[in-house]
């Protein structure tokens, strides 16, 4: 049973509720690294990771730091602060180990902190009441684990059409910006016809 449910959760925050196409968050490392394939798979991983061990870090503060001691407001603050500390050592280590990849990502990488996606998997993670359910730490990590791919999928989607418009005629005024928004209103689209799935 416990198998099915983390399934589910992972399959609806990659199709369903995926938080770009569907909850409109995230749009503007979307919208910036989604230029080549290489650098949307470079944000992508770095996405999935920060998400995932965001998931995992606020959780435990939520529940044991900010519950107990009754300071349940400061969840927000402290939310951005564990993913900023996070981003900061993705960056540290994709610019060790992958300088042209750090190159590639630029002032992106450092974005992630301020990407609404992440602090709204922490959040909705705390909203969801995986807090005081069972599985609690598990679901919320396979919700921002799930969400990191969700976020991903989009990326890698969104760089493969925009690689595939830079050789497609368009009419002089679509060029840029506007062609990346309608195509991103088109992804949505498609995206909504998973809300009808059964699970």
């Amino acid at each position: 049973m416990e198998i099915k449910v983390l399934f589910t959760i992972l399959l609806t925050t990659i199709l369903i509720n995926n938080y770009v196409l569907s909850q409109i968050l995230g749009l503007c490392p979307f919208l910036g690294v989604s230029k080549k394939l290489d650098s949307a798979i470079g944000m992508g991983l770095a996405v999935i990771f920060v998400m995932t061990l965001a998931s995992f870090i606020t959780f435990i503060i939520y529940k044991y730091v900010l519950i107990p001691f009754n300071i349940e407001y400061l969840r927000t603050i402290t939310f951005i602060l564990v993913i900023a500390a996070l981003v900061q050592l993705v960056e540290m280590m994709i610019e060790k180990f992958s300088p042209a990849l750090y190159n590639a990502l630029g002032i992106f990488l450092p974005l992630i902190t301020t990407n609404c996606a992440v602090l709204g998997v922490a959040v909705l993670n705390i909203n969801s009441g995986f807090v005081t359910a069972d599985l609690g730490i598990l679901k919320s990590v396979v919700q921002g684990f799930g969400g990191g791919v969700g976020f991903t999928l989009a990326l890698l989607l969104m760089a493969g059409i925009r690689e595939r418009l830079e050789l497609a005629p368009i009419h002089k005024n679509l060029i840029g910006l506007p062609i990346t928004f309608i195509t991103a209103g088109l992804m949505a689209l498609a995206f909504l016809g998973f809300s009808g799935m059964k699970i």
